[in-house]
């Protein structure tokens, strides 16, 4: 099965890159052609994990915070995580107001 999944997915790789970039690549990594499949496959998937995380993360924080804009921006542009992570730790910071609770001017009874 795995066999047949792996030349399901050469298949592919040569009808969308080519035959001899394949090959190429291969080459260069020094590997056997379906190796290489399985390193390509391998890298997409740890790509695709790692930009969801972050594209969910991101739209939760933005839904949460009621941006409209940023929430529209990160579902529809994919930056395989960049966008969302300077949102989630730049962008939607602004406009928040620091609230600075001083214990020592409250009155004791």
């Amino acid at each position: 099965m795995v066999s047949s999944l792996i030349d399901q997915l050469q298949t592919q790789l040569v009808t969308q890159i080519g035959q001899e970039n394949l090959d190429k690549f291969a080459a260069f990594m020094n590997l056997s052609p379906k190796t290489a499949i399985m390193v390509l496959a391998f890298t997409l998937a740890v790509v695709l994990i790692w930009s969801l995380v972050w594209k969910g993360i991101a739209l939760w924080k933005a839904a949460l915070k009621k941006h409209k804009a940023w929430f529209i921006i990160i579902l529809i542009i994919n930056t395989w995580g960049i966008l969302e992570i300077l949102y989630i730790f730049i962008f939607s910071k602004f406009g928040e107001k620091k609230t600075i609770s001083n214990k020592s001017t409250k009155k004791k009874k």
